[in-house]
């Protein structure tokens, strides 16, 4: 619900028409063929340039982020909208093919979250002990909590061990304002792919092979698209979506009624965005192997980017870099413990040679969840988008058992 707001901008509808006027002019000037525009995107990614600039119009006070409902419409309808859109043109098999370096990548990224925590404590005890003085350990699992699985899982530590409502606000800031800097600074490194597998010496044939396919496709299939195939498009990712929302409802309801010892909230079951992106996901999946996958020849796909474009600029719209000046030794701890994690990433990556998608992708997967790894993965191209989102669900079912692990280790180390 959208709260009170000193904004010089307080109007949905102006809010989203300056958004839109945002995406339209970074991807106008991203498509010079030459010039400033042309060198300065080559250094700066476009993607990025969509999540920062509404950063900053939220930063300066002409947006507020926390005040609009533009987030929640976004990650409700676009969202699974997008995902829908982008996984019918998937080749599953390709995907399946892809190995298990993923897999390793994302759980590094956990044991990397739980580590930081360890790490960023410590340091802190050193740098300023008044920051990680009294119940401050408490806050970190609800960060934990998020980091390793999502909303629902930050929630099960909040009640888990008792966080004040405070603390959680400010634990909550900086989860939201460090989280953001990494997915930026994500999205820039997406731009540099091959100089980092390079550098890894990573085999990226798997995830070639799969964009050489879909490339394919749509090279095969291309057709300039009339009214009625764009009324089809939106169709089929709106009414999945609808679909998605009716069925999600009930069955969060059913599951909820289930005997609390099954303690199923523990897997985000009881979640209703949890089985929004999982259903949105699985019919997309399915509508790949029927006729519906024709439809990449007209655009689905770019229709689905479209979507998460827009996503992109309202998450964009929830980072306040002025926070920082208002509990800084909290934010310094913050980015001490992402640098961990950080540092685990590109080391086993290293190490087994991964991909920085695979890199990128398990590490959003871990820190954003399904509402953010799917825009990381489109970053390196649109058919990866369903990769981010299934490593996303992974977090979500391990979220709260290591999220309450690395509290009790918080607990052990302040006690």
């Amino acid at each position: 619900m959208p709260v009170e707001s000193s904004a010089l901008i307080t109007n949905d509808a102006v809010v989203l028409g300056l958004l839109a006027v945002t995406l339209g002019a970074v991807f106008w000037t991203a498509s010079r063929p030459s010039g400033f525009w042309h060198r300065f995107y080559t250094y700066v990614p476009a993607l990025l340039m969509c999540y920062l600039v509404p950063a900053i119009y939220n930063s300066i006070g002409l947006i507020d982020g926390n005040a609009s409902g533009l987030y929640p419409m976004a990650r409700d309808y676009l969202l699974p909208s997008s995902l829908v859109l982008l996984c019918i043109a998937i080749d599953l098999g390709a995907v399946l093919r892809l190995g298990p370096k993923a897999v390793i990548m994302f759980l590094t990224g956990t044991a990397g979250v739980m580590l930081g925590a360890l790490v960023a404590f410590l340091a802190m005890g050193v740098i300023q002990p008044s920051a990680v003085a009294g119940e401050t350990w408490r806050g970190m699992t609800t960060v934990a909590g998020s980091w390793i699985g999502g909303g629902a899982n930050q929630a099960a530590m909040k009640e888990v061990f008792d966080v004040d409502a405070t603390l959680f606000g400010q634990f909550i800031a900086v989860d939201v304002l460090v989280a953001n800097v990494w997915m930026a600074i994500l999205l820039f490194l997406a731009a540099r792919a091959k100089a980092f597998d390079r550098w890894t010496r990573a085999d990226t044939t798997a995830i070639d092979d799969l964009k050489r396919r879909i490339e394919d496709y749509q090279a095969q299939h291309s057709r300039i698209p009339t009214l009625a195939d764009l009324m089809v498009i939106l169709a089929v990712g709106l009414g999945v979506t609808g679909l998605s929302h009716f069925l999600a409802e009930p069955l969060v309801a059913w599951i909820a009624s289930l005997p609390e010892s099954w303690r199923l909230q523990d897997y985000s079951l009881t979640s209703g965005f949890f089985w929004l992106v999982v259903l949105a996901t699985t019919f997309g999946v399915i509508l790949s192997f029927t006729r519906a996958r024709r439809l990449e020849g007209v655009g689905a796909s770019r229709i689905g980017s479209a979507m998460l474009y827009v996503l992109v600029a309202t998450i964009g719209m929830h980072m306040d870099l002025g926070a920082l000046l208002d509990r800084p030794w909290l934010f310094l701890l913050g980015l001490i413990w992402i640098s961990v994690h950080a540092g685990l990433m590109l080391l086993v990556a290293k190490l087994i040679r991964a991909p920085l998608f695979f890199m990128a992708v398990g590490s959003q997967a871990n820190i954003g969840g399904a509402a953010s790894a799917p825009v990381v993965a489109s970053a390196f191209h649109p058919a990866l988008a369903p990769v981010g989102v299934l490593l996303a669900v992974l977090g979500y079912a391990l979220g709260t058992y290591f999220a309450y692990i690395t509290g009790l280790m918080l607990q052990a180390v302040a006690t």
